[in-house]
């Protein structure tokens, strides 16, 4: 289909479920559009191994499923999990609050077969977790957001779930108590799999009084007790039982979600700092805000365009519209600094896609 499309030079839009269809750039209206949804099959899954491959229209849901009776996971912990197929999760580079300890895509992913507008099935990695000499194409499809070929099937390496998880949280009067806390909690020898700082604002959407720094622990009983005593020490926390942090992390990790559906207009900003400057970033913000504390990249929500332009545009940190409304999209600057490396870019863009056909203006408008 891309290869037929291709040759009559015709605009594709590539996607899945078309979950995040409000993020990057707009795409205009297409002449075809192609979803790989019904690619949804589980190929090889090698529980011993901990490895499975799976076709890119699986749901990051009904795969996590399949996973869980081995206790087993692939810990990307997208927005949109419910809808949102592994195709997509990767071609966006989603990621949620277990960043901080496991990584993203480019760090769980060990293999995949994606289709170029050739009309060609190109095989990158395999099934074991070192496998891959030279240049690893399938990190270039990592993030791409569609742009570059369509992603058939996905290989990746499992964790096992911890035996035992719990999640602790603090109830703060300012950015600067949470992040000294945070500085406290990754400079011992306590590894959290998630530490999430949400500002007054964010936290008051979730039902909670004041600003909030959620921190998830995995591992035996020993380690779960020696991480209570330690957090117990810096400050008073509150100990959530299972089913309660189930429900935290689930709405922290869809609250990107959660806003556009409340907000029409809504709009979320991405910024990346370093772990030091995440307390001037909070600062700055008058909006709700999740902060993925342990990794340096803070969520911002403003309610109207307008706003978050101005607000990226006043503010030194790499920031990027990552959500935006369809209308007039096109003349928003979503990504104001895309940095030296945006020539190469362009340059493997139009190795895979010399005409631009292939979800035109995706990659945040810059092609």
């Amino acid at each position: 289909m891309l290869a037929r499309a291709a040759e009559q030079r015709k605009t594709i839009e590539l996607g899945g479920n078309f979950s995040k269809r409000a993020g990057a750039g707009p795409i205009g209206k297409p002449d075809v559009t192609i979803s790989t949804s019904q690619l949804n099959r589980i190929l090889a899954y090698e529980p011993r191994d901990l490895t499975i491959s799976v076709e890119a229209g699986i749901t990051y849901a009904e795969l996590s499923r399949a996973l869980t009776p081995n206790r087993q996971m692939i810990p990307l912990d997208p927005a949109f999990s419910e809808k949102a197929t592994i195709g997509g999760i990767v071609a966006s580079n989603s990621s949620g609050p277990r960043r901080r300890l496991y990584g993203t895509a480019r760090d769980l992913v060990i293999g995949m077969k994606f289709a170029t507008l050739e009309g060609k099935l190109i095989q990158s990695g395999g099934m074991v977790v070192k496998n891959v000499a030279g240049l690893d194409m399938g990190k270039l499809m990592i993030g791409s957001w569609g742009t570059l070929a369509g992603l058939a099937s996905v290989n990746f390496k499992l964790l096992p779930i911890p035996a035992v998880e719990r999640t602790m949280l603090v109830s703060v009067d300012s950015p600067a108590k949470a992040f000294e806390l945070r500085d406290k909690v990754i400079r011992s020898v306590l590894q959290p799999s998630a530490i999430d700082f949400l500002n007054a604002r964010a936290a008051a959407e979730l039902g909670f009084k004041n600003a909030l720094l959620s921190v998830e622990f995995g591992g035996n009983e020993g380690v779960i007790e020696r991480c209570r005593a330690e957090m117990q020490q810096w400050g008073e926390t509150v100990e959530q039982n299972t089913d309660e942090a189930l429900i935290l992390w689930s709405r922290i990790r869809n609250f990107t979600a959660k806003y556009l559906q409340k907000v029409s207009t809504g709009v979320m900003v991405r910024i990346s700092s370093t772990l030091s400057e995440m307390i001037e970033v909070m600062n700055s913000l008058e909006v709700p805000a999740i902060a993925r504390a342990g990794s340096g990249v803070t969520y911002a929500y403003f309610s109207v365009t307008e706003a978050a332009a101005k607000w990226m545009a006043s503010h030194k940190w790499i920031s990027v519209m990552e959500y935006a409304p369809a209308a007039g999209k096109e003349k928003l600057a979503l990504w104001p600094s895309p940095g030296t490396d945006l020539e190469i870019m362009k340059r493997i863009k139009s190795m895979f896609d010399p005409h631009g056909l292939l979800n035109r203006g995706r990659y945040y408008g810059v092609f």
